[in-house]
């Protein structure tokens, strides 16, 4: 797919995969910033929730090392009707954080959804606080369709709002 930036392959997961995107998750869901799990998850329960609950798994890794700087999931948002419209989770390590790893697979995400059969991406709550992430999806051209407010239990700020933000793929 299109849109990597130089030096970057985003692929599907491999088991192998497995204890570099733990290094990776672990430390997000314990800072318990931009995601609503325990953020005392541990090892085996995140990789049922981020790796087997999930319709596909990407991994976004240096090419010159194959270190991996990011992964994201791609799902069914609702079951039965709602099965047209993804959802999807992305998480990147934090030494690669603004290199550009998370647009890169934002952008892959869309086109991955597309491959899947997929007509709309959805994201169901990004609280107000994750800046970073939603300046990548305005720009990717997702529409901020909800406030929810107070349903993100941030560490530190308290009760913050959280958006819905949705792309429609089709067409």
């Amino acid at each position: 797919m299109s849109g990597e930036p130089a030096g970057l392959v985003i692929r599907p997961y491999e088991d192998a995969d497995w204890p570099a995107v733990w290094r990776i998750v672990e430390p997000v869901v314990r800072a318990g910033e931009t995601y609503p799990e325990p953020p005392d998850l541990d090892e085996a329960a995140a990789r049922h929730w981020w790796i087997d609950a999930h319709r596909a798994v990407f991994v976004a890794a240096d090419a010159t090392d194959g270190t991996l700087l990011g992964t994201y999931y791609i799902t069914d948002n609702k079951p039965g009707q709602g099965a047209h419209v993804a959802n999807a989770g992305f998480m990147v390590a934090a030494a690669a954080q603004g290199r550009g790893v998370g647009r890169a697979m934002g952008e892959h995400s869309l086109e991955a959804a597309r491959a899947l059969r997929y007509l709309a991406l959805q994201f169901n709550m990004v609280a107000v606080t994750n800046q970073a992430s939603l300046r990548i999806w305005d720009a990717l051209g997702f529409t901020r369709v909800g406030l929810l407010p107070r349903a993100f239990r941030h560490p530190t700020q308290g009760l913050v709002d959280a958006w819905v933000l949705y792309r429609w793929l089709g067409d």
